[in-house]
């Protein structure tokens, strides 16, 4: 998991816990939504990373492909 995405998660923790404490319904639901918010956070990130990774192999089997070519 990428450094974004374990800060993002880690602050949707400490929303949920502050939405767990709250005796105020507005500070509960404004917690909630700040830790679902954090969490689609997370999610990009993690999705980003992944298509980052897709990405940067792809260009190395196109790179290696292009140099046997060129040997051949």
């Amino acid at each position: 998991m990428s450094s974004d995405a374990t800060f993002f998660r880690k602050q949707a923790d400490q929303e949920r816990s502050n939405a767990a404490d709250a005796t105020l319904d507005n500070v509960r639901d404004r917690c909630e939504r700040a830790a679902r918010s954090w969490e689609a956070m997370a999610s990009r990130a993690e999705r980003t990373e992944v298509m980052r990774d897709q990405r940067a192999a792809a260009t190395r089997a196109a790179a290696t492909l292009a140099t046997v070519q060129t040997e051949a």
